[in-house]
């Protein structure tokens, strides 16, 4: 999972991930995409590749990437969990300051 945030930490393979999500992408249409060199495109694919992001699989002389739904699941997963855990502590929080506050003056 450190690889998968990792690998969205970046909001350049934040979006070719997206691009990629639907449709098969070659590196050439998203290096065109950047202003950035072909080889640092080849980079953040290769980054998001270590992270089972996308998968990158030769069409003729392109490399086509694509995103990987399933991947992209298991860190949603986590990240609920997270999400679960924290609302709880949040909740519990809220029960012991409402029980710690003082009753209101009878008027």
């Amino acid at each position: 999972m450190n690889r998968i945030f990792r690998a969205l930490a970046d909001s350049t393979r934040r979006d070719i991930l997206r691009r990629t999500l639907f449709t098969d992408v070659s590196v050439s249409q998203l290096a065109d995409s950047y202003e950035m060199s072909f080889a640092a495109v080849q980079k953040h694919v290769a980054v998001l590749e270590g992270a089972r992001l996308v998968t990158k699989e030769p069409r003729g002389r392109e490399r086509m990437v694509r995103g990987n739904l399933d991947r992209i699941r298991q860190a949603q997963i986590l990240l609920d969990r997270f999400d679960e855990i924290w609302r709880s502590r949040i909740d519990r929080l809220d029960i012991l300051l409402a029980e710690s506050d003082p009753a209101p003056p009878d008027t």
